[in-house]
């Protein structure tokens, strides 16, 4: 167990816009103590416009996530969150079965839940999520290793056979074509994941985003 009976633990946090299944920015926190709680908060009591605080730094913020988060707790209920996580778990379960019978990838670790992390030492496996995308599937990319992320919801219950096969399918693609150069995302983050001056990816980054934001 993990919560306030190991004497560790200070403080407590859950994002439940994932499988709280609330709107997206939704989060919680809990203290051991009243007395931390105090370092959360932003008070500015020396400005013009008067005493200014508030319980978090982003300010005045909007109430929906809050009101989309308490309707989805009411909605659903304890029984209601015991069904969702069982689905989860059925539809990771059949996901992770299925990869591993493919014998050119592998699980990263051995996942407890439904987000999980899937490699291969036969190929570049950034080549592989192109592969899959090119077919409707998007698929996050991790580094140090190369592997594919994913994160299971109820709704993938409709799509594992369908995804699965297209696994198959792109392995084989992959594997049949080893001269195919890297495009797309996968020699993106192929270039990225190898860099050795990490500082001037994150300079690159920054550059994307600024670029992405200019006005235009």
């Amino acid at each position: 167990d993990f919560d306030f009976s190991v004497p560790g633990v200070t403080s407590i946090s859950a994002d439940i816009h994932k499988y709280g299944y609330g709107a997206k920015g939704s989060s919680t926190i809990l203290y051991r103590k009243d007395d931390l709680l105090r370092y959360q908060y932003c008070a500015f009591v020396d400005w013009s416009g008067g005493i200014y605080a508030s319980p978090a730094m982003q300010g005045t913020r909007p109430a929906g996530n809050i009101a989309a988060a308490w309707a989805a707790f009411n909605v659903l209920g304890e029984n209601g969150y015991l069904k969702l996580a069982k689905v989860v778990m059925d539809i990771t379960k059949k996901i992770i079965d299925g990869i591993e019978q493919i014998p050119e990838l592998y699980i990263l670790g051995k996942p407890d839940m439904s987000v999980y992390s899937f490699s291969s030492d036969k190929f570049h496996v950034y080549n592989l999520a192109d592969a899959m995308e090119r077919r409707g599937w998007h698929l996050d990319r991790m580094q140090f290793p190369p592997a594919i992320h994913m994160t299971v919801n109820p709704p993938h219950s409709n799509v594992v056979e369908p995804f699965l096969k297209d696994l198959n399918e792109c392995v084989e693609e992959v594997i049949n074509n080893p001269e195919k150069k890297a495009d797309g995302q996968s020699a993106l983050y192929g270039m990225i994941a190898s860099a050795p001056d990490r500082g001037s990816v994150k300079e690159f980054v920054l550059d994307f985003l600024k670029d992405l934001y200019k006005a235009k």
